[in-house]
């Protein structure tokens, strides 16, 4: 449905809101058949959606007026328990009150089965946006960005492992840009190829991918709420295409040590008329600035630190360089039309967060009239643990805010306290060691 397309290239916030507000009165269409069901989605600070279905009666009047979801979604564990009550999280888990939910139309897909699913935005009783809802900071960088007079335009890269009933990859080898080996990938990869097409979200690629039973689906660049959305709802489809061949898919930083899942972003930027300008110089300096702050970003779980530190193609090593796949960004692109490829990210990291920590870091540099420094000279090195990552909060809240800073120090000091307290196998196999 035309509505509900994923125009290529930038689009100003402007823009993005002028096509949500057509793509709401199709939806009402959509909605108003028997038995149609409206799937409310808002992105956590986990990669993951938190959900509320409604059924047809009641879906039409939550676009016009929202609907309730639990504030603690976004000052939750991965085991959706409250972190502490604290500073700025405080009002997110005092209470357990509602935030209203209000439907973002533009981003509108049919998941199949008469269901729509629709990414929402958050905000408290008051009107007032909730601050850290991931969807807001990047909103929020984005329109400082505007302030310079840019739009950017981005794409993800996710990639993804298939595992079978017993954990095993599903190709027993690497199968990168293979296409023999990945017979056993073949009905599932059919299968979602029919599913993402149904839902219209835009896929240019696919391509098996480098470690065993990993493939990648690339999807079209476009605004940064809808890259970072998209890619969302592109896993939600994944797991289920995958569930129904017995399949299970991991988004694991590190499927195992010396493989790695990414989570690259491709950046351009455009002027809010359309025209390239000659900026990604300075924008690129300012994320090299600050790429190492931002560390608890890009890898925000225990098993992110794996990646960084095992992977072959491990973006620890902040360099750039030009079509430079060990560097970790990557300058690609014809030089009419160049683009800056940030390798930084797992694909465990929350999408959202990751843009915006790069609109943020590149518009300090751009503002501050930064140049980049010589292709593959060695600028500093990402955190290569989460209490490493954790020093580096008070920059982070330059960049993003006190309170993002003070919700990833919960999140990712939550995370090092759940490793530490629990027994793992290279626990046991370590003590059998000592026997």
């Amino acid at each position: 449905m035309t509505a509900f397309a994923r125009p290529a290239g930038p689009r100003s916030l402007a823009a993005r809101q002028a096509a949500a507000s057509a793509g709401a009165s199709v939806l009402r269409g959509v909605l108003a058949e028997e038995g149609t069901r409206l799937l409310l989605l808002v992105p956590d600070p986990h990669a993951r959606f938190a959900a509320v279905e409604l059924a047809a009666p009641f879906a039409a009047s939550a676009l016009t007026d929202g609907y309730g979801v639990c504030s603690y979604v976004f000052a939750w564990t991965p085991s959706r328990d409250p972190l502490p009550a604290s500073g700025a999280l405080g009002g997110y888990v005092e209470g357990f009150g509602d935030l209203r939910m209000r439907p973002d139309a533009a981003s509108a897909v049919c998941l199949g089965d008469r269901t729509w699913a629709v990414v929402c935005d958050a905000e408290w009783p008051s009107g007032q946006v909730a601050e850290l809802a991931p969807r807001e900071v990047l909103r929020s960088q984005l329109a400082a960005l505007e302030g310079l007079g840019l739009v950017p335009s981005v794409g993800i890269e996710h990639e993804v492992v298939f595992l079978d009933s017993s954990g095993a990859p599903l190709t027993r080898h690497g199968v990168d840009y293979a296409l023999g080996g990945t017979e056993r990938l073949a009905p599932l990869l059919a299968d979602l190829r029919l599913s993402l097409d149904e839902a219209g979200l835009g896929v240019e690629s696919a391509r098996a991918e480098c470690h065993p039973g990993q493939y990648e689906v690339v999807l079209r660049h476009r605004d940064a709420l809808a890259a970072c959305d998209d890619v969302l709802l592109q896993q939600v489809i994944v797991r289920r295409v995958a569930a129904r061949h017995a399949v299970v898919p991991s988004y694991l930083a590190a499927p195992a040590p010396g493989q790695g899942n990414s989570g690259h972003v491709h950046l351009s930027l455009s002027t809010v008329d359309g025209s390239p300008p000659d900026l990604l110089g300075g924008f690129l300096a300012g994320v090299l600035r600050e790429a190492r702050a931002l560390t608890a970003v890009w890898a925000p779980t225990w098993n992110s630190y794996v990646r960084l530190r095992t992977a072959p193609f491990s973006p620890h090593e902040v360099r750039w360089g030009h079509d430079d796949r060990t560097a970790s960004v990557r300058v690609a692109g014809p030089p009419s039309e160049p683009r800056l490829e940030f390798r930084f990210a797992g694909a465990d990291a929350q999408p959202h967060l990751v843009v915006a920590a790069l609109l943020a870091a590149g518009r300090f540099g751009l503002e501050e009239g930064l140049a980049p420094p010589e292709p593959g000279l060695l600028v500093d090195r990402l955190a290569t643990s989460p209490w490493e990552a954790l020093s580096s909060m008070d920059r982070v809240a330059d960049l993003l805010g006190p309170d993002v800073a003070a919700q990833l120090t919960a999140l990712l000091t939550e995370e090092i306290e759940s490793g530490l307290d629990a027994v793992t196998d290279w626990q046991r196999e370590r003590g059998a060691l000592r026997s």
